[in-house]
């Protein structure tokens, strides 16, 4: 079976892209730039859609963008989906078009409140795609997925190693959390299995690890990868707060939004999808997750 991605040269194509391969699937890259229509393939099994705009931690994108790129491109692909023989439309939206926090446990049946143009583009694409008349032969995904992290990922988790193999000792401790996050190895495994496994209905799927972590979890998971002892500097949360508001204003790698991402508490239920799948475990855990991430750190 063909298997058409969009945005396979990013960090979750490449890795989803190399899977499938190995799974006997023959992949298509799908670029959206230009006149893209002239390289669509009609006759393939699926869509998966992952390009799309990231969230800017520093807010410096126009907000229009947001919506041209994960709305408009969106609704552009799915309707010659609709025209097409193709049977299965992945679309790669976020738990951030719903809840830009989470209290308790997220899951599918969340009163949707987005804050963000990332989160409100990816939420009005949902709900153009879910207001569409869908052929009975054919089925409609829309995945959820929570912080995505694999080797050779950047973002937070590799400031967060950089920083601990400095020896600083970390001072977010006061910040008690549990986050959820999804390793690549789980996410490819999820796809692979939902394109193979007929009986999964259309519909909307959260996508995360089977557990949540904490941000200390995570300074000790990645001290024990370097075979250190974990420091903690206990600052009062009051404190660290103040000095990211100045970061906001001086444009500093420590501000609001990166604070919040290391110290929010944010679950995300992925009981939804392990049902549909008949699967009772996802084949990494959380920390093994984690940990293969980190180990690849060191080789950069």
């Amino acid at each position: 079976m063909n298997i058409i991605i969009t945005g396979a040269s990013g960090f979750v194509g490449a890795n989803l892209t190399a899977y499938i391969n190995k799974k006997g699937y023959a992949s298509e890259a799908l670029s959206l730039r230009g006149d893209w229509l002239k390289q669509f393939n009609p006759s393939a099994g699926a869509i998966i859609h992952l390009a799309g705009k990231a969230h800017d931690l520093e807010n410096t994108s126009e907000e229009a963008e947001y919506f041209k790129v994960n709305r408009d491109l969106t609704i552009a692909l799915f309707n010659e989906f609709l025209k097409s023989e193709i049977k299965d439309f992945f679309y790669f939206s976020s738990v951030k078009a719903v809840a830009d926090t989470a209290d308790g446990i997220l899951d599918e049946n969340v009163k949707p409140n987005p804050l963000t143009p990332y989160g409100k583009s990816k939420w009005e694409a949902e709900q153009y795609l879910l207001a569409q008349q869908l052929p009975g032969d054919k089925r409609l995904f829309i995945i959820r997925p929570c912080m995505i992290h694999g080797p050779g990922n950047k973002g937070n988790l590799n400031l967060l190693y950089k920083v601990v193999k400095k020896g600083i000792p970390w001072p977010l401790v006061k910040f008690e959390n549990q986050r959820s996050f999804l390793s690549i190895d789980n996410l490819s495994y999820l796809i692979h299995q939902m394109l193979n496994n007929k009986t999964v209905a259309s519909g909307i799927y959260n996508f995360a690890d089977d557990e949540p972590l904490s941000t200390n979890q995570l300074i000790n998971n990645i001290n024990e990868v370097l075979n250190k002892k974990s420091k903690f500097l206990s600052i009062p949360k009051g404190l660290i707060e103040a000095v990211a508001k100045v970061g906001d204003f001086l444009r500093l790698p420590l501000n609001s939004e990166r604070v919040k991402k290391l110290t929010e508490s944010y679950v995300v239920s992925n009981q939804k999808i392990k049902n549909a799948l008949r699967v009772d475990k996802l084949p990494l855990t959380a920390e093994e997750g984690i940990q293969k991430t980190i180990k690849s750190f060191k080789k950069i």
